[in-house]
């Protein structure tokens, strides 16, 4: 029976990669409970187990006294000498216990206590192994599909790749090798849960990592990436040595590690490009590849307005806006992109839309000038400044500071639909323009 409970316990040892200690540990445990279940959870129980004999004792502990009125915790001092000649009164008798006594159902116990002991192990010990390899990437083979879902055998366990973090034109028939990024580990009532991704940036990160030995040597780092899965991606890459071109190093000799990459992620368009800190340079490269002209800064909204020439302008935002979305998510401005046209005509609505106060009805040079001394200069200054500074201008009160923001108001409005049909206008003549041409 010894023999029987060691080798499961040298299986163990070795197949599920659990401390010896442990599972001595978990089957002395098992032991004292078969023990306990046969003789009474009253009992004094030892177990003691002799690893390099494989011998198991089981000691039953009572006091010894004169005449014994609890039988599980004392023994008289007659049947004592009866197992040890020696005894005394007062002693504590350790009676050795026959393993063969337990019976099979108490040695099942103990081998299902044991084996549950060991999955909780096993359980903890593969989630803190792949909880430590979040973000790596894991080669696995596909072993079903359900729901869309796909699971992936691992090897030591399974992992769950979600239909969003699959790469959609992909298709996963069973059997199939496939590498992935780890993401996330859960712990799952059945256990680790291995949550794979091959639609993350960091799968695209860590195929970089593997294909260019700079990035992975750390003398080139991936910055900041920006991807739409199966589509195109855009990442932004700097050295640390300028003696190394970051952009050449990951594109390779006649892309090929570029190349690599594009083949892994069934095709998808990966734009390279130097990154900087300046917002400028940096989303001038982003907006790739079209030609940027000028880029204006609002540090306040966080935003950038960026112009390209007219022809540039579908390029530069590409198709369904990809290209401007990427460039938004890499460089984490705000973009606006206008082509040189719509900018020349933004900035003459701007200009048509300063209003001068002198031209609001109602407003003479006496309360021009006035207003011009509190900063007031156009119309739209006049709608947009507060009740209180405009009460306190000389010989303005409520009813007046009421009729002149109504009348700002309309003479803006009629002036935004004049800009408004002009610049239909100005639309319509360039089309008829390029229809000629």
């Amino acid at each position: 029976m010894n023999y029987e409970i060691l080798e499961v316990l040298n299986e163990l040892t070795q197949e599920k990669n659990i401390s010896r200690d442990f599972l001595v540990e978990t089957l002395e445990a098992g032991i004292l409970s078969a023990a306990k279940k046969r003789f009474g959870n009253s009992e004094d129980i030892e177990v003691k187990i002799e690893l390099d004999s494989g011998q198991i004792s089981v000691f039953r502990k009572r006091k010894v006294v004169e005449e014994a009125e609890d039988t599980a915790e004392e023994i008289s001092l007659s049947e004592a000498r009866e197992i040890d000649p020696q005894a005394e009164a007062g002693t504590t008798l350790r009676e050795k216990i026959p393993f063969d006594e337990f019976g099979r159902n108490a040695v099942q116990a103990a081998k299902q206590i044991l084996m549950q002991r060991v999955r909780e192990a096993e359980r903890e010990n593969i989630y803190a192994e792949y909880a430590g390899r979040v973000g790596e990437i894991v080669t696995g083979t596909v072993q079903q599909v359900d729901r869309g879902d796909i699971i992936v055998n691992l090897g030591r366990t399974e992992a769950k790749m979600s239909l969003k973090d699959q790469i959609k034109k992909e298709r996963y028939r069973q059997g199939q090798t496939l590498r992935a990024c780890i993401i996330e580990v859960l712990k799952t009532a059945k256990g680790p849960q291995v949550i794979l991704s091959r639609t993350h940036p960091t799968f695209l990160k860590r195929l970089f990592e593997m294909e260019v030995p700079e990035i992975f040597e750390g003398i080139v780092e991936i910055k900041e990436v920006a991807r739409e899965a199966g589509l195109r991606s855009k990442i932004a890459v700097f050295s640390s040595d300028e003696r190394i071109d970051p952009v050449g190093a990951c594109v390779g000799l006649k892309g090929s590690r570029v190349q690599a990459i594009v083949r892994e992620l069934g095709n998808e368009r990966i734009d390279i490009i130097p990154w900087s800190s300046n917002p400028v340079n940096f989303a001038s490269r982003a907006i790739s590849p079209a030609k940027v002209l000028n880029v204006a800064v609002d540090k306040d909204n966080h935003r950038l307005l960026i112009i390209v020439e007219d022809d540039q302008l579908s390029l530069a935002i590409g198709r369904n806006g990809q290209n401007a979305r990427l460039a938004a998510k890499l460089t984490g401005w705000k973009l606006d992109i206008k082509s040189e046209t719509e900018y020349r005509s933004m900035l003459e609505a701007e200009r048509r839309a300063k209003v001068p106060i002198e031209e609001v009805p109602r407003v003479g040079r006496k309360l021009a000038d006035a207003l011009y001394a509190i900063g007031v200069e156009t119309a739209y200054d006049l709608v947009n400044i507060s009740d209180s500074e405009l009460l306190a201008v000389p010989g303005v009160g409520q009813k007046t500071a009421t009729t002149l923001r109504k009348t700002a108001k309309e003479l803006l409005k009629k002036q935004q639909e004049i800009m408004a049909r002009e610049m239909e206008q100005e639309q319509e003549a360039a089309e008829e323009e390029r229809e000629k041409e």
